[in-house]
């Protein structure tokens, strides 16, 4: 990751295309625009790609989350159930419906913690929404069963697993709708952009509206639609498609190559006493953007980021407990409600309530973790020299 990584002519020749036309936006305009259609285009091949029936473009993967949480009916007052780890984009979507974003403690997969879901369960919870952070995925059989136990809906955030599986079948298709993230470090990058999948057609339809305006979209032209309920400007352009386009049709290339790459800088770290990896449900479809480590405590943790450091190998590597924007430790305008516009009560109450909540396990797991994100671009022997340099690091750091 990611696949700005591999940019070339053919993203180029999908942009040139649009260019040449001067039709920037996806609806409308059906003349000039002469037969180019890049966003339909982009959103029949992610239905090919990852087994959808349906795919909602959006203008980023936060409108995707919105999008998808309006379209499941989800609005004020009802509970979200995510995790403490996540991108902050996650909550974000959740406020922007109304809707209470119920934060819990994450497990050594480094998603939802399926007793930490069940103990959050009251009369108010509307979805359950794992986050599959960094490439790998949550325990979708555990968290399917609570939500059909409880009746609850499942979104997956899905963005930063973009070709990852679980159990055969593709991650953002499993629960009742699904997002990915097309912004400029994902797997696949249109730039900007995002998408909503879904296999139910009324969630598509109102996921089609919502994102214009509430155009429905059954006119003969724009003039002609009607709109039966509101909606926003969450639209993709024909431009952030058409790179999105050329992308997707190197998506084998760039998962073959990251879990080379990932399993070759594996097979050094393997080698250190005392260094674990994350539980990945299904290892099979690891997505491999990330290998994600683990060392026995946070004070060894810290001594290997310094040393990392110092000798200048720390690029590319996150320690995730003292990162602003990725885990609730540094969400300091989240708990103390720094909006800009008026929060409901609940969603003030719940943010609050967040200042005195214990994440003890998931901070237990997170002090202690490194995520080394996996360059599509470096060489074989690029990686062993990265494989040895860590180990001496690392050694150095530990002894």
């Amino acid at each position: 990751m990611p696949g700005f990584e591999f940019f070339g002519e053919e993203e180029k020749k999908e942009v040139n295309e649009v260019l040449e036309t001067g039709i920037l936006m996806r609806y409308g305009f059906d003349g000039p625009r002469k037969g180019i259609w890049k966003s339909k285009e982009l959103e029949q091949a992610i239905c090919s790609r990852f087994g959808t029936k349906y795919a909602q473009l959006t203008s980023s993967g936060t409108a995707a989350l919105t999008t998808a949480m309006a379209s499941l009916g989800i609005g004020a007052g009802d509970e979200v159930i995510m995790p403490a780890f996540t991108f902050v984009a996650s909550f974000e979507a959740v406020l922007s419906v109304g809707a209470v974003p119920i934060l819990v403690d994450i497990d050594s997969s480094l998603t939802l913690a399926p007793a930490a879901v069940e103990a959050a369960i009251t009369p108010k919870t509307k979805c359950i929404m794992p986050v599959h952070m960094c490439g790998s995925m949550a325990d979708l059989d555990a968290l399917k069963a609570i939500c059909d136990k409880h009746n609850l809906l499942l979104l997956e955030d899905a963005c930063q697993s973009i070709g990852g599986t679980y159990k055969g079948k593709k991650l953002g298709t499993i629960g009742h709708a699904g997002t990915f993230s097309f912004d400029f470090v994902k797997t696949i990058t249109c730039g900007e952009g995002g998408v909503v999948m879904t296999n139910d057609e009324s969630v598509y339809t109102k996921a089609d509206a919502y994102t214009d305006h509430g155009h429905d979209h059954l006119g003969v032209d724009r003039g002609a639609d009607l709109h039966p309920f509101l909606g926003y400007n969450f639209r993709i352009s024909e431009l952030h498609a058409a790179v999105g386009l050329a992308q997707i049709r190197k998506l084998d290339q760039f998962l073959a190559i990251q879990k080379k790459n990932n399993h070759i800088l594996k097979s050094y770290l393997e080698k250190v006493p005392g260094i674990s990896f994350r539980t990945v449900p299904d290892p099979e479809g690891d997505s491999a953007s990330f290998l994600t480590w683990f060392l026995p405590t946070e004070a060894a943790t810290i001594k290997v980021i310094e040393a990392m450091k110092a000798a200048g190998i720390l690029a590319g590597n996150f320690y995730w407990y003292a990162n602003n924007w990725h885990y609730i430790k540094k969400w300091e305008h989240l708990k103390k409600v720094q909006s800009l516009s008026h929060l409901n009560e609940a969603q003030q109450k719940a943010l609050q309530a967040l200042n005195t909540k214990s994440f003890d396990q998931s901070d237990a797991i997170m002090s202690r973790c490194i995520s080394t994100a996996i360059s599509l671009t470096w060489t074989e022997s690029q990686l062993h020299e990265k494989g040895t340099a860590f180990l001496n690091v690392i050694a150095k750091a530990l002894s």
